[in-house]
């Protein structure tokens, strides 16, 4: 089960402080290459009689899943504000209404209630900049050091 453990330490916080270009994500739960959300909703689409073992399984254990996040989120936003509207957040940010990598901007953030502010500190941007992020870079070229064809020799 994978969800998206930097969204639920900012959860946990008093206040979550985001830069402009900074965003949160869902913290719907993943089974292998699948979402716990979309898992569920296939296997309620058939009747049972029409759903593999395998599916049905999956969907056990997504429903579990969904249920301890939804659960531990709720309890997160609930130190906070207690109240049904931490519910609500909760259901909306776990039950895989968005996809994984649906980026959650500090406005979207601020209109479902959560506590956000924008006034970054600039010794924390400062720090930020000793640790850059990796680039990403894929080869478009690939050195193969035996001959491609048989019989062919490196030129």
């Amino acid at each position: 089960m994978r969800c998206r453990g930097g969204t639920l330490i900012a959860l946990a916080a008093d206040e979550i402080i985001m830069c402009e270009h900074a965003v949160l994500g869902p913290v719907d739960t993943q089974l292998g290459e699948y979402p716990a959300g979309s898992i569920l909703k296939a296997a309620h689409q058939k009747s049972i009689a029409e759903v593999d073992d395998k599916t049905l399984i999956l969907a056990d254990q997504a429903e579990k899943a969904v249920a301890q996040m939804r659960k531990e989120v709720g309890e997160l936003l609930a130190a906070k504000d207690p109240g049904e509207r931490s519910a609500e957040i909760a259901k909306l940010l776990t039950s895989g209404t968005w996809t994984h990598d649906y980026p959650i901007t500090y406005e979207r953030a601020r209109e479902l209630g959560l506590p956000v502010r924008t006034n970054m500190p600039e010794n924390m941007l400062r720090l930020m900049q000793l640790y850059p992020q990796p680039i990403r870079r894929q080869p478009s070229v690939e050195y193969v050091p035996v001959p491609y064809r048989s019989g062919e020799r490196g030129r």
